[in-house]
C-alpha cells in the first residue's frame, strides 16, 4: 500500500471532470497493479496505476475500455508507467450478490438467479460484440442500478486479434481444461476463447453458489496450497481432478453441471447459458 504518486496529478484531474473535488480510498495492490477509488460530489471514479510488468497490462485494458461501448476511459502515462481513469462501476460483485444463499435463505434464490442471469446475459452481449472477457470471477461482474457492468478487462481481446506473447492463466481455479492444457503444453501465445469464457463463467458462478471453488482438489491427493499454479494447471488439464459434490443449490448445479463436464465442443454459448438459467428462474426453482 502507497501513497497516490504526485506525478500521476493528471490522473486526479481526469477524475474531478467526472467526480468533482475528490477523496481518494485505496481499494486494492497487488503485482504492480493499484487501484484507488476517487469519491466527488458527483459521483465516483477508478483509478487504476499499473507499474513494471503490470503497465503493459494496464494499457491494454485501457484500450479494450476504448473500444468497448458503453465504457468511459482517460489514460496517460508516468515515468513508473500507466494509469487510466473510469466511472466507478457502483454495486455488489457476483459473490456478494449470492451471500443470502450461502447463508441458507432460500428465499433470496429468485433475485440471486435473476442476478445470475443477467451476469450471463453481459457476458452473451460482449460475445456477440466479438469480444470475449478472458478474466470472468465472481468479483469481474458489477450488479449495479442499471444492470450487471463486466469490469476488469486486462486479459481481454477482440476475436481475429492476438494482443499478448504470453497467456499464462488468471484465476487458476476457474480456468477452462483445453486452456490449461495449452498453457501447460508451452506453446504460446494461448488464446481465450468464447467457450472458455463460458466456463469460466459457470463456474464462478459454481463458487458464489457453494463459497468454495468447484474442483475437489483434496479427492485428486492435491494440496492446492502446496503444488504451485503450473502443477495446478497441469491436473485442470488432464481433467485429473473431479468436480466437488457440494449440493447448496441443486436445480442451479445441474444447469452448471455440464458446462464444466462436458467436452468444450459440447458447451453452450453464453446466451444459451443465459436462457438455461432464466428458464429456471421462471420455473422458481
Amino acid at each position: 500500500m502507497g501513497e497516490f504518486p504526485a506525478e500521476a496529478a493528471a490522473a486526479l484531474k481526469a477524475a474531478e471532470a467526472l467526480c468533482g473535488p475528490v477523496v481518494l480510498a485505496e481499494v486494492s495492490d497487488r503485482r504492480g497493479s493499484t487501484v484507488w477509488k476517487a469519491s466527488g460530489p458527483d459521483g465516483a471514479a477508478a483509478i487504476k496505476l499499473g507499474t513494471g510488468e503490470a503497465a503493459e497490462v494496464t494499457a491494454r485494458e485501457a484500450s479494450v475500455l476504448d473500444r468497448l461501448p458503453g465504457y468511459q476511459v482517460a489514460v496517460g502515462r508516468i515515468s513508473e508507467g500507466v494509469w487510466y481513469v473510469a466511472p466507478w462501476e457502483e454495486g455488489p460483485s457476483t459473490w456478494q450478490q449470492f451471500k443470502p444463499v450461502r447463508a441458507g435463505r432460500d428465499n433470496a434464490r429468485p433475485e440471486v438467479l435473476a442476478g445470475a442471469v443477467q451476469v450471463a446475459q453481459a457476458v452473451a452481449v460482449l460475445h456477440g460484440l466479438g469480444w470475449i472477457h478472458g478474466d470472468l470471477q465472481p468479483a469481474h461482474a458489477i450488479h449495479t442500478a442499471g444492470g450487471v457492468r463486466l469490469i476488469d478487462f486486462a486479459w481481454s481481446r477482440q476475436l481475429g486479434e492476438t494482443p499478448w506473447t504470453a497467456f499464462r492463466g488468471t484465476m487458476v481455479h476457474l480456468t477452462a481444461p483445453e486452456l490449461a492444457a495449452e498453457i501447460t503444453a508451452g506453446g504460446q501465445p494461448v488464446l481465450t476463447t468464447f467457450m472458455s469464457d463460458v466456463y469460466a463463467l459457470a463456474a464462478s458462478l459454481w463458487t458464489c453458489v457453494t463459497g468454495d471453488w468447484l474442483l475437489n482438489y483434496e479427492a485428486a491427493g492435491i494440496d492446492r496450497q502446496s503444488i504451485g499454479p503450473a502443477a495446478l494447471l497441469e491436473a485442470i488439464g488432464e481433467r485429473a481432478v473431479p468436480l466437488a459434490g457440494t449440493e447448496v443449490w441443486p436445480e442451479l448445479q445441474q444447469v452448471l453441471k455440464p458446462v464444466l463436464l462436458g467436452d468444450v465442443k459440447d458447451r453452450p454459448l453464453a446466451t444459451e447459458l443465459a436462457d438455461q438459467l432464466a428458464a429456471l428462474h421462471e420455473a422458481g426453482r
